[in-house]
């Protein structure tokens, strides 16, 4: 009954950039099942980091950047001959797995479940697309504390009532009446966190020659300190 699949021989469009974002499904439900502290919680972040690292070491990609619930993966090479079902279903489930892996031993309510999308790009849209999402991150991140810091006065419906309709510069006085200051968060909540590979410098011993020697190798890299995302920096980074 093979000719029944009726997406099976959809594949990725050859000559474009392809870019995986991969979203969990209903999280805020499993935040509360696992205590997540609010609005951002350390041990949620390590989750989603190892999560990302499992990948990159499965699947070799360009670039993983990661906020909130949220993985973008940039793919390097395009396996499964470009089959967008395998694409989507393998990469969600591996995401499903490895999230769950990372866990530590806590009660969880319900299974975890992401589910994945393919977004077919040019080098120009790909720099364009990972700007908007970091704005996306920008906006959770002031959205998230401007709640949560409200929530410690007022009730969910009250913080709610106050903060319809505000728009940045507003959220932005609400947390500096509270002295909190956005610009001095910290870099991974307000601009997400990137995962590429990264020349370093290896130490080693040339039994041989009897010297020391020195060479160069590509280590998966953890960067807690993005920058604004352009052009200069994936070029930079060698990642486009």
């Amino acid at each position: 009954m093979k000719e029944c699949e009726i997406f099976s021989g959809l594949k990725a469009p050859c000559g474009s950039k392809i870019i995986i974002r991969i979203d969990g499904r209903k999280f805020s439900k499993l935040s509360r099942d696992l205590k997540f502290k609010k609005p951002y919680d350390k041990q949620f972040r390590d989750i989603m980091v190892k999560t990302c690292e499992d990948f990159f070491k499965e699947f070799s990609p360009s670039f993983i950047y990661t906020f909130s619930d949220e993985i973008n993966i940039l793919l390097s090479e395009i396996p499964f001959a470009g089959r967008i079902e395998k694409l989507d279903s393998v990469f969600a489930s591996f995401i499903t797995g490895s999230f769950t892996k990372n866990i530590p031993l806590k009660s969880v309510k319900r299974p975890v479940s992401f589910d994945s999308r393919i977004i077919p790009l040019s080098p120009e849209g790909t720099v364009k697309y990972f700007k908007e999402r970091q704005d996306e991150a920008w906006r959770n991140c002031i959205n998230g504390y401007a709640y949560w810091t409200l929530r410690e006065e007022y009730s969910k419906k009250e913080s709610m009532e106050i903060l319809r309709k505000k728009k940045s510069n507003q959220l932005h006085d609400i947390l500096f009446e509270r002295d909190i200051n956005p610009a001095e968060l910290p870099a991974w909540q307000r601009r997400g966190i990137g995962i590429y590979k990264k020349e370093v410098v290896i130490e080693g011993y040339n039994p041989i020659k009897d010297e020391n020697v020195r060479s160069t190798r590509k280590k998966i890299f953890i960067d807690n300190d993005l920058p604004i995302f352009n052009a200069e920096f994936f070029g930079k980074k060698r990642i486009l």
